[in-house]
């Protein structure tokens, strides 16, 4: 377990799946981050590489080649390596291997690296292709769940979602667990949306983003706890907690993929969301959350 510290945040990073596992306040004692329930959702804060979401019947095709995956990829499974600790940051890395191989036949080296700063902790996706001749497909993203039980009193029906920039975004519909793009429909965040457990009766609420910046804020009617994502140049982000089961969190998950479509013909060349790295190149996603 890595430990990072400054004086008023103490977060714990798991090597497995360099999942963020906890923040705690030391001003206060709240812990932020979802505990881990097993009954309910048993993740923290997975990392979603090489794939966001689920494939069509868990299977792709790459130069005809059949390769099976599962949700969200292989990463928030694999073991990685620390790279680069101190106090306030650390960097893990996850390189490809025999295993994954078999699922994904492609060179790559993943590095996730977190920088605590006062009341914000950033996190960054570095995605290396390191082979001299082929190009690299692949999405990632976040899935950090948040306690929404900030307060001796506070409930799950206490929260309010924000977004900002305050406008209209374009939802997109999940016909479980492919994404139906084609049907995607208004949905306003011109102010903040009331939160209970039906909300998410349909799964994740999916937003397609176009601005440069875009924050996503969970906070409440009963105190001044909260979190707020804020992240960069992404073109989706979800919103998700379980249903029906009823867990006491929020996850805020910045997407640089998605779910296969409806429409999808298995073919990573072809799947929806997938980014493509030329032959020794890097590409680099972060977002930064602010614990208050």
């Amino acid at each position: 377990m890595v430990t990072l510290k400054n004086e008023y945040l103490q977060v714990e990073i798991n090597e497995l799946g360099a999942e963020l596992t906890s923040v705690r306040s030391l001003e206060n004692d709240l812990e932020y981050i979802w505990r881990a329930d097993k009954k309910i959702w048993g993740r923290h804060a997975p990392i979603l590489f090489p794939i966001v979401g689920r494939l069509k019947d868990d299977h792709y095709e790459y130069k005809g080649t059949s390769y099976e995956m599962h949700q969200h990829g292989f990463a928030r499974d694999s073991v990685f390596e620390v790279v680069d600790s101190s106090d306030t940051h650390a960097t893990l890395k996850l390189i490809d291997n025999d295993k994954t191989h078999k699922m994904y036949p492609f060179e790559f080296e993943l590095a996730v690296s977190f920088d605590l700063k006062d009341h914000e902790l950033h996190e960054t996706y570095r995605v290396y292709n390191p082979d001299a001749e082929n190009h690299l497909l692949f999405s990632v993203g976040g899935h950090p769940g948040f306690n929404t039980n900030l307060g001796a009193d506070q409930t799950f029906e206490d929260v309010k979602l924000s977004v900002a920039p305050k406008q209209s975004y374009s939802q997109i519909p999940l016909k479980a667990p492919l994404n139906d793009a084609d049907n995607a429909f208004p949905i306003d965040f011109t102010k903040s949306i009331p939160l209970t457990h039906e909300t998410f009766k349909e799964d994740a609420i999916i937003l397609e983003l176009h601005d440069p910046e875009t924050t996503v804020m969970l906070d409440n009617t009963k105190n001044d706890h909260g979190v707020a994502l804020t992240v960069e140049n992404a073109p989706y982000v979800g919103v998700w907690s379980p249903y029906p089961a009823e867990g006491s969190f929020v996850c805020i998950e910045p997407w640089w993929g998605i779910a296969d479509s409806v429409n999808s013909t298995g073919k990573l060349e072809e799947k929806m969301g997938m980014n493509d790295l030329k032959p020794q190149s890097e590409a680099s996603q972060s977002f930064e959350i602010s614990f208050f």
